[in-house]
């Protein structure tokens, strides 16, 4: 297995040598990080990484010393002093394990070449870093006394590669000092937006394989949404991851963030695996207590709309950056939603027909108020007859009295 990693760095430092680019000569900002799990030399310009160089470290008995030093002094075809026989010497040449350039770190401990190459990928120095000729002499050329070295011991390293691609990596554990689970591994992954996509399950088969091969996860990017950054959401204990990720082809979007950032009343049907809002129902993606939805379905679940989109620098440019941005969608009223000319036509005749038909409506029908004088009329003719009745029967009344009053008495005959 060490065998086959010994390959996998060679190629990996071959890989990044073609790539890395010479422009930029600014030695001061270069600076070298050594892992001694991964047994693996990385050199940097600032945040960039320049070359990647496979090592033999120090014996689990004598292991390289972990911190943070400096090359100190720096030497061509040194000569090499038996730490245990200081008066034993062995000139530059063939023989001599420093091999033919030397960097001093810290005492006796120092970056150098070596007379047996079949050792590197594998922990057999007395505690100095081992490299092949050729990449030690590449590496002297590159940095000056006073270049930063930090060697630390990390068994998880997760990287971004340079298509956004985010791979983890299990190294085994040398020299037994670093014991780790999958809580251990999801935190290292947690702040790349992707800790969800890898299931507990295939972290343990990892752990257990311990082969240092990479594992690519997705892509992951930060969601603006209408101009704002969207931040992780904590919830009950719980926090929720905040960032797209891509993976086979699908883009998936945390629904919990999302929903608080735009003040939504979310709903998870887990039995069903749907996602509802007041917009509407999508399928839900539910991956370690994480909630995700395909970004297609954003702007029916939150009538969001948007894409990836590279980050513009000051100067108008675009950078490498890319960041997922969704708008709100403006919805028109449908009295508003524009017409075409010949609609619009359309609709002022009808228009002007209605009017027209309206006024001539107002001519020929009566008005409320012509409708209660013809109503009065009516009920002053009806009483009219019921008057001029009771006027005859009157008269009849009055004449009858008359007749009886001008009748003679009995009495008087």
């Amino acid at each position: 297995m060490l065998k086959k990693f010994a390959a996998l760095t060679l190629g990996l430092a071959l890989m990044m040598s073609s790539n890395a680019s010479a422009a930029d000569n600014d030695k001061s900002l270069r600076k070298i990080i050594i892992n001694s799990a991964s047994r693996l030399l990385t050199l940097y310009e600032g945040n960039t990484k320049l070359r990647i160089y496979p090592l033999g470290l120090g014996k689990p008995s004598t292991p390289t010393p972990v911190g943070y030093y400096k090359i100190n002094t720096k030497e061509i075809n040194p000569t090499w002093i038996d730490p245990s026989n200081p008066e034993y010497e062995v000139p530059s040449g063939a023989s001599n394990p420093l091999g033919y350039r030397w960097m001093q770190i810290k005492g006796n401990y120092g970056i150098h070449g070596t007379n047996r190459p079949d050792s590197i990928g594998y922990y057999v120095s007395n505690g100095c870093v081992r490299m092949r000729e050729a990449d030690v002499e590449a590496l002297f050329d590159m940095v000056d006394i006073g270049t930063p070295v930090e060697i630390t011991y990390n068994r998880v390293v997760v990287e971004k590669a340079d298509d956004d691609n985010i791979a983890y990596y299990i190294y085994p554990d040398g020299y037994g000092w670093q014991k780790i689970d999958t809580a251990y591994v999801n935190q290292w992954l947690a702040p790349y937006g992707v800790a969800a996509f890898e299931s507990d399950e295939d972290i343990r088969q990892k752990i257990y394989d311990s082969n240092g091969e990479p594992t690519y996860i997705g892509k992951a990017y930060s969601i603006e949404i209408n101009g704002q950054k969207l931040d992780t959401w904590e919830q009950n204990g719980r926090t929720f991851d905040s960032k797209a990720v891509v993976r086979s082809g699908i883009t998936y979007l945390p629904a919990v963030p999302i929903a608080m950032a735009i003040k939504t009343k979310l709903e998870w049907r887990a039995g069903a695996s749907t996602l509802r809002t007041a917009f509407g129902e999508v399928v839900g993606f539910e991956k370690k207590r994480q909630i995700y939805f395909n970004a297609d379905d954003a702007i029916v679940l939150f009538n969001l709309d948007g894409g990836l989109q590279s980050v513009v620098a000051a100067d108008g440019t675009k950078t490498s950056t890319k960041v997922y941005k969704l708008q709100t969608v403006k919805q028109v009223p449908l009295e508003e939603e524009p017409l075409p000319e010949d609609k619009k036509k359309d609709k002022k005749k009808k228009k002007a027909e209605d009017t027209k038909a309206d006024d001539k409506k107002s001519v020929e029908e009566p008005t409320v108020d012509d409708k209660k004088a013809a109503d009065d009329k009516k009920a002053a003719d009806d009483k009219k007859p019921v008057d001029d009745e009771k006027a005859v029967d009157d008269k009849n009344v009055a004449d009858d009295k008359k007749a009886v009053d001008d009748k003679p008495l009995r009495g008087s005959e």
